[in-house]
C-alpha cells in the first residue's frame, strides 16, 4: 500500500504569483516527505507501505488558436509563451526554488496571452527518491549494502521511461485522453540533468548563468579564471561572485560571505569538464565549460546544460585551417556545419540544416572587430566566415585515398574540430541559440602540423585575445535583449508553450 503525503487538491490561478506559490507549497511538502521517510529508512525503521511522493504540475485548457486581444506587442513578438492551438496542456515541475523567475515568467505569459486559468496540483509522476535529497545531504552512504538493495522495494527510484527526449525531438505523440506537452523537459528529465550537471562539471546547478561559453583546452580556462579572480577585485564589476569546481566562491570585495560559500572546497582533482561561473545578480552572467575533446563530451554536456534554459551558448575553441590562404590564429566564425560527429545521428537526422542565427554572428563579428581593433578588408583577413566540419575521428588526415578531404572540399568547409557541429545540433534541437567562433591552430592538409614550439607560441598570442572577444560577444547580446536572442527559426509546428 502506498504511503503518501496528504493529498493536496488542484486549485485554480489567474495570478501567475500565486500560481507559482502553490507550486512551490507542494514541492515542499512532496520533498519532506520523501526525505523524512528516508530518514526513518536509514535508521533502520519500518515504513507503512511503499513510500511515494509527487511532482506538481501546471496545466492550461485553450478552446482558440487566437491570443487574447489584452496581450502586449512585446509578448506577441516572442517566439515562446503561448499554446500551439486548443487543447489541454501540462506540464510536471521541480525545483522552484531554482526555476522561480523562469517558471513565474512563463505562467505569466500563459495568462496573458490566453486569458485562461493555471491549473495547479499533485501529478502521478512519482519524485525519485535520489532527486530528493538536499545539496549537502548523503545519508544513503550511512547504510549497508543489503539496506541500500532494499530501497527499490520501498521508494520509487529513476525511471528512464518517464525521462527521454521525445518532446525535444519532436516525436513524441500524447497517447489518447493524454494532455498535449507544455514544456521541452518533463520535472524527471530536468533533476536527472541537475544531479548530472553536479557530476560533471563539479558544480551546483544554481550556480549557471543564462550566457555559457565552451572550449576544448584549459588554456581558455586559465585565462577565465584569471580574468574572474581580478573581477573579485573591482567594487565596480558587474560582477558579484566567481564559482570554481567544489562550489569554491569569491565575492566581490565589499560584498559579505553568504552562508553557502561555507560549503565551498576545493576538489581533490577537476572533474570531467569543469564549470567556473562569472555570476550577475539577474543570473546574466557567464557560465565556461572546458567540455575536453570529442563529440560525445559535447553533447553529453549540452544535453544536461539545456534543462537550464540559457539564453545562448557559444563556443570558442581550436581548429584545423583547411583553406591555403589561412594563418595560425586567424578567426572561423561559422555559418553552416559538415555533421560526421554521428553522435546525434538518432536524435536529429542528418538532412535536418543547422541554420546560422543572425544575433548570434553579427554579435560576434562585432566582438572579433571590438577587440582587435580591427575594420573592413583588415578584420576580413583574420577572420573568415563559412562552413565547419566536426568529426569524430581525431586522425582524420590519416584515412586513405583522401576520403575525408574530398567531401571536406566539396562541403566548401573552411575548418575542422570535433565538437562546434555537435553544439549547435544539440542548440538547434533544444531551442538554445548557439554560435562558434574558431581559432585557427594547425593546417594538417598543407604541412602546417602542431609542434610544441609553435603551440605555446600559438596560445600565448591567441587565447586572451580569443576569451575577450567571446565575453565580448557576451555583453552585446544581454545589452540587445534576450527578446532578440529566442528565435523563431528555433520552434518547430506544435511548439511548446515554455521558453
Amino acid at each position: 500500500m502506498p504511503y503518501l503525503p496528504p493529498f493536496v487538491a488542484p486549485m485554480r490561478f489567474t495570478d501567475a504569483a500565486a500560481a507559482l506559490a502553490q507550486v512551490k507549497a507542494i514541492y515542499h511538502q512532496q520533498i519532506e516527505h520523501l526525505r523524512l521517510a528516508m530518514q526513518q529508512f536509514v535508521a533502520g525503521e519500518t515504513l507503512p507501505g511503499h513510500v511515494r511522493a509527487c511532482y506538481p504540475f501546471v496545466r492550461v485548457y485553450t478552446t482558440t488558436v487566437a491570443r487574447a486581444p489584452s496581450a502586449t506587442l512585446e509578448s506577441t513578438h516572442l517566439s515562446f509563451g503561448f499554446v500551439a492551438g486548443p487543447g489541454r496542456f501540462e506540464t510536471t515541475l521541480t525545483r522552484p526554488d531554482l526555476y522561480e523567475h523562469y517558471y513565474l515568467e512563463q505562467f505569466r505569459l500563459l495568462l496573458q496571452n490566453h486569458q485562461v486559468e493555471l491549473e495547479v496540483g499533485t501529478s502521478t509522476q512519482p519524485i525519485p527518491v535520489h532527486f530528493s535529497f538536499a545539496e549537502h545531504d548523503h545519508v544513503e552512504g550511512s547504510m549497508t549494502a543489503e539496506r541500500r538493495m532494499l530501497m527499490r522495494d520501498v521508494f520509487d527510484l529513476p525511471d528512464l521511461a518517464s525521462m527521454d527526449d521525445g518532446i525535444a525531438n519532436g516525436t513524441y505523440e500524447p497517447h489518447p485522453g493524454e494532455p498535449m506537452p507544455l514544456s521541452l523537459f518533463t520535472a524527471p528529465r530536468v533533476d536527472y540533468s541537475l544531479h548530472r550537471l553536479r557530476h560533471y562539471t563539479g558544480t551546483g546547478p544554481e550556480w549557471f548563468q543564462n550566457f555559457v561559453l565552451f572550449t576544448n583546452y584549459q588554456f581558455y580556462i586559465d585565462e577565465f579564471v584569471r580574468m574572474g579572480r581580478e573581477a573579485m577585485t573591482d567594487p565596480n564589476s558587474e560582477y558579484i561572485a566567481f564559482i570554481e569546481p567544489g562550489n569554491v566562491v569569491t565575492r566581490r570585495v565589499g560584498l559579505a560571505a553568504e552562508a553557502v560559500d561555507a560549503f565551498g572546497v576545493e576538489p581533490p582533482r577537476l572533474p570531467q569538464m569543469p564549470g567556473y561561473h562569472l555570476v550577475r545578480s539577474d543570473r546574466s552572467g557567464i557560465t565556461m565549460v572546458n567540455i575536453g575533446v570529442g563529440p560525445a563530451n559535447a553533447k553529453n554536456i549540452t544535453d544536461h546544460i539545456a534543462v537550464l534554459r540559457p539564453h545562448a551558448w557559444i563556443m570558442l575553441g581550436h581548429c584545423a585551417g583547411l583553406r591555403n590562404s589561412q594563418q595560425l590564429g586567424d578567426y572561423v566564425l561559422a555559418h553552416g556545419y559538415v555533421r560526421e560527429d554521428h553522435v546525434l545521428d538518432e536524435e536529429l537526422p542528418l538532412w535536418v540544416p543547422i541554420p546560422a542565427l543572425a544575433e548570434i554572428q553579427v554579435a560576434l563579428e562585432s566582438a572579433v572587430a571590438d577587440v582587435t581593433q580591427m575594420q573592413g578588408a583588415a578584420l576580413k583577413n583574420i577572420m573568415r566566415t563559412g562552413t565547419v566540419a566536426s568529426t569524430d575521428n581525431r586522425n582524420w588526415e590519416l584515412l586513405p585515398n583522401n576520403q575525408p578531404q574530398r567531401r571536406f572540399s566539396q562541403s566548401r568547409a573552411v575548418a575542422l574540430d570535433m565538437e562546434s557541429a555537435t553544439i549547435a545540433a544539440n542548440g538547434f534541437r533544444f531551442r538554445v541559440p548557439y554560435g562558434t567562433l574558431l581559432c585557427v591552430s594547425d593546417k594538417p592538409l598543407h604541412g602546417e602540423i602542431k609542434l610544441p614550439g609553435m603551440a605555446n607560441h600559438f596560445y600565448r598570442e591567441r587565447v586572451d585575445q580569443h576569451l575577450r572577444i567571446g565575453v565580448r560577444a557576451v555583453e552585446l547580446l544581454r545589452a540587445q535583449g534576450i527578446n532578440q536572442l529566442h528565435s523563431r527559426k528555433l520552434r518547430s509546428f506544435a511548439e511548446v508553450a515554455f521558453q
